[in-house]
């Protein structure tokens, strides 16, 4: 299983080209590309066809660490 930013990269697509194959905002699929937005079945189901597969065949969740997230938010604690 890979994920969507694999998948872009192995077929040549870039984000305008793959969002304009599934009729999705640029901006929602990066986020969803890189990991920050957790896509709807609908949406999966029109990304995975632009991609000529299964839902089922890509890796969809989020990929950013939450802790790196919330640091980088709020910063780490002085002692």
């Amino acid at each position: 299983m890979k994920t969507v930013d694999v998948l872009l990269e192995e077929l040549g697509l870039s984000i305008e080209d793959l969002a304009a194959k599934c009729a999705l905002e640029p901006d929602r699929l990066l986020a969803i590309v890189d990991g920050r937005w957790l896509s709807s079945p609908q949406e999966r189901g029109r990304i995975a066809a632009a991609l000529g597969m299964d839902p089922a065949q890509i890796s969809w969740g989020h990929t950013m660490n939450p802790r790196n997230v919330r640091y980088h938010r709020f910063g780490l604690k002085e002692e």
